[in-house]
C-alpha cells in the first residue's frame, strides 16, 4: 500500500506541476509535511475543473455525477483505483477535512455546466464552493491538530480564496465571457465594459487582498512563505491588469512572465526569512 499511495501521491504531484507553475511554486517552499496534503488538494479540484471546463465534446453531466459519486466513495472506503480520488481521500481522512468543503467545492464545480450569469447571492456561493473552501482544505492540512488557530483564520483564509478567483475572472474573461458565455461578475455588461465597472471590481479584489494579509502575517513559518509567494504573484498580476485599458480584458489573457516570478519569489523569501511581511 505505501507503493501504491506513492505512485498516486505523484500523479498529484504532476498535475499541479503540469497545471500551475506559480501554484506549484508555492506549494514546494512550504515545509515538507505539508506538501503532500495541498498536493493532493489540488490535484482533486483540478480534475473536478477540467470536467466542466474542457470536455464539452462529451456527456459532462454524466461524467461529473460519475466523478462525484466515486469521490464520495472513497472517502468512505478510504481507497479508490483513480489515483488522484485515492490521493485526495488519503489527505482528507489523514486531516480530517469537513465534509461540508467537499459538498461545497463540488456544487460549484456542477454550477458550471449549467450557470451563466450569477445574481449577488449565487455568486458569492460560487465562489465560496470553488476557491475559498480550496484555501480552508490547505488551512486544515497546515493547521490538522490546531483547532483553534484553524478557526481564527478561517476569515482571512477565506478572504485569500475570493480574490484569486476574482484575479482568476479578470484574468480568463476573454475565455469565460467569448467562449462559454460566462458572467460571473455580477452587474456587469461585458459588450459595454467600461472604466468605472473594471475599477469597481479591482476595488473589491484590493479589498480582499487587505484582509487577507492580516492573516497571511499570523501563519506559523513553515507555510506562511508559500502562501505569501502565492499571495505576492496574484498581487502583481492584479497590477497588471489594473494598467490594462477596459477592451483589452477581453481580448487577452495575463500572466507573470517566469523571469518576473523569480524576482519575486527571492522578494518574497527575503520578508519571510526576516519576517518583515
Amino acid at each position: 500500500m505505501d507503493l501504491y499511495r506513492k505512485n498516486n501521491l505523484a500523479c498529484s504531484k504532476i498535475t499541479t506541476r503540469n497545471y500551475s507553475t506559480s501554484f506549484s511554486l508555492g506549494v514546494r517552499v512550504l515545509r515538507k509535511k505539508y506538501r503532500d496534503g495541498v498536493y493532493s488538494i489540488y490535484g482533486f479540484v483540478r480534475y473536478a475543473d477540467e470536467i466542466v471546463d474542457t470536455f464539452f465534446e462529451q456527456d459532462q453531466q454524466t461524467i461529473f455525477d460519475e466523478f462525484k459519486k466515486e469521490t464520495y466513495k472513497a472517502i468512505e472506503r478510504g481507497f479508490s483505483i483513480n489515483p488522484i480520488l485515492d490521493s485526495f481521500q488519503h489527505a482528507v481522512n489523514t486531516y480530517k477535512i469537513d465534509q461540508e468543503l467537499i459538498d461545497a467545492f463540488l456544487e460549484s464545480m456542477e454550477m458550471d455546466l449549467s450557470q451563466t450569469t450569477y445574481n449577488p447571492g449565487l455568486l458569492q456561493k460560487y465562489i465560496y464552493g470553488s476557491a475559498e473552501v480550496v484555501g480552508l482544505m490547505c488551512l486544515r492540512v497546515f493547521y490538522a491538530d490546531e483547532p483553534e488557530k484553524y478557526n481564527s483564520l478561517i476569515k482571512p483564509a477565506r478572504k485569500l480564496g475570493e480574490a484569486f478567483q476574482k484575479v482568476n475572472f479578470l484574468r480568463d474573461a476573454q475565455d469565460d465571457f467569448e467562449n462559454k458565455g460566462r458572467v460571473y461578475f455580477k452587474d456587469i455588461d461585458f459588450k459595454n465594459f467600461d472604466k468605472q465597472a473594471k475599477q469597481k471590481i479591482e476595488d473589491e479584489i484590493d479589498q480582499d487582498f487587505k484582509e487577507a494579509y492580516q492573516g497571511i502575517k499570523l501563519l506559523k513559518k513553515e507555510v506562511r512563505f508559500g502562501v505569501y509567494l502565492a499571495y505576492i504573484y496574484y498581487l502583481r498580476l492584479l497590477r497588471k491588469i489594473k494598467r490594462a485599458r477596459p477592451k483589452d480584458i477581453l481580448q487577452q489573457r495575463y500572466r507573470i512572465s517566469n523571469a518576473k516570478k523569480v524576482y519575486l519569489l527571492a522578494n518574497a523569501y527575503v520578508k519571510n526569512t526576516f519576517n518583515i511581511l
